[in-house]
């Protein structure tokens, strides 16, 4: 008998509802005999046994999933190889093995198939999962689905979610602006999420600049500019006596200064500097920084400022705001052809996680789980990058 368990884990991302939708719409139609059920909030409902079952009128509703942010069913930060942090969170019992009692659960509501909606820590703490399950004589086919704004999943060439956070970025931003005109000699940066890679501050910035173009143009009068300054990303370094000196022209000759800033940038010698000064740095269960503590936008806005001439300085985080959307029409259609093929690998009991290849020829298909990590870096020599960071005259023609 096939029974089919998702989750969904780590962050939130526009792709969830639909995901989730999408694949309830695939094995009805599939396998309509077959049990599904979501586990609540990712791993931690794993743990507890929480669960609830996709009933016939929640099939039948599936498709209004796609029209929504979130995750239908919860999220969570849970490694299950972190066995300390689990305890204390009261997830497991002291000396317990997180791993065995996930399993041990998976088996007690006889799962077969078990998709991972998540970056590469979900999927890949899914591959531990199953090997457990596997060694211990019970087979549980994982396919999971490359979920993260970040778009930086090796070797996957777009991760479901990122697409519509730049475009929502844009947006944010096209409100966010206005606050130039609110001093003179004002300097907004726009931090947004990105902790390794700077893919999404790049795409958002493109986005951006894109509806810009689009946009009825502002009269001559108007004391502003909307367009960006700078654009700083982790995988470039940061010359901040040199861009502070083109950045003060800017504001001399435009009244305000706009960055678009990856929260990825600079942060090791942020963290350098804090722990120079004994400060404690805070980490989640994965060991990452806790970036949003650390307060990245902030710590440049503060170096500027005083190197520019800025009388105002305003950091806005667009970070929750596009990541709660919905997904938008090009991430939806990455989506229902990311389902399609993890619905077909599902019940041909194949594991891995679905994407395109970037080291197949981008073929769609279920790579393997040895083959996936995060940390990818966003190529700096993209053409469409290289010209955006012309246009607003960070490099010289």
């Amino acid at each position: 008998m096939v029974k089919i368990a998702m989750l969904t884990a780590g962050g939130l991302a526009p792709c969830l509802s639909s995901a989730i939708g999408g694949l309830i719409e695939r094995y009805s139609a599939l396998a309509p005999e077959a049990e599904i059920i979501g586990y609540r909030y990712g791993y931690q409902g794993v743990l507890t046994g929480d669960s609830l079952a996709i009933m016939p009128e929640a099939r039948k509703s599936a498709h209004l999933l796609h029209a929504h942010g979130g995750s239908p069913i919860g999220n969570s930060r849970v490694k299950l190889t972190n066995a300390k942090d689990l305890a204390k969170r009261g997830l497991i019992k002291d000396g317990e093995d997180p791993l065995a009692v996930a399993a041990a659960q998976l088996v007690k509501d006889k799962v077969t198939i078990l998709h991972t909606i998540g970056g590469d820590d979900t999927n890949t703490t899914a591959a531990d999962l199953a090997a457990f399950l596997a060694g211990n004589g019970h087979g549980l086919t994982v396919v999971g689905l490359p979920k993260t704004i970040d778009n930086d999943i090796f070797p996957i060439r777009q991760s479901l979610g990122a697409l519509t956070a730049a475009e929502q970025g844009a947006i944010f931003f096209e409100n966010a602006t206005n606050e130039r005109t609110t001093a003179p000699r004002t300097l907004v940066i726009h931090e947004i999420m990105g902790r390794h890679s700077g893919w999404l501050a790049a795409a958002t910035a493109r986005s951006y600049r894109e509806r810009l173009r689009k946009a009825t143009p502002l009269p001559a009068f108007a004391v502003v500019q909307n367009d960006i300054d700078a654009l700083y990303v982790p995988e470039l370094p940061v010359d901040i006596e040199a861009e502070a000196g083109r950045l003060k022209a800017v504001m001399e000759r435009k009244g305000s200064v706009a960055i678009f800033l990856s929260e990825g940038a600079g942060v090791a010698d942020l963290v350098r500097e804090m722990e120079a000064r004994g400060e404690a740095i805070e980490r989640d269960a994965f060991g990452h920084v806790k970036i949003d503590k650390i307060n990245v936008g902030d710590w440049f806005s503060r170096r500027f400022a005083k190197l520019i001439g800025a009388e105002r300085t305003l950091v806005q985080k667009s970070g929750y705001f596009a990541r709660s959307a919905a997904a938008n029409a090009e991430d939806l259609a990455l989506i229902r052809n990311m389902v399609e093929l993890a619905a077909v690998s599902g019940l041909k009991g194949e594991s891995g996680v679905v994407g395109h290849d970037e080291e197949q020829g981008g073929a769609l298909r279920a790579i393997e789980f040895p083959r996936i990590r995060g940390g990818k870096p966003f190529d700096a020599k993209t053409p469409w990058f290289a010209g955006l960071l012309r246009d607003i005259g960070q490099t010289p023609d």
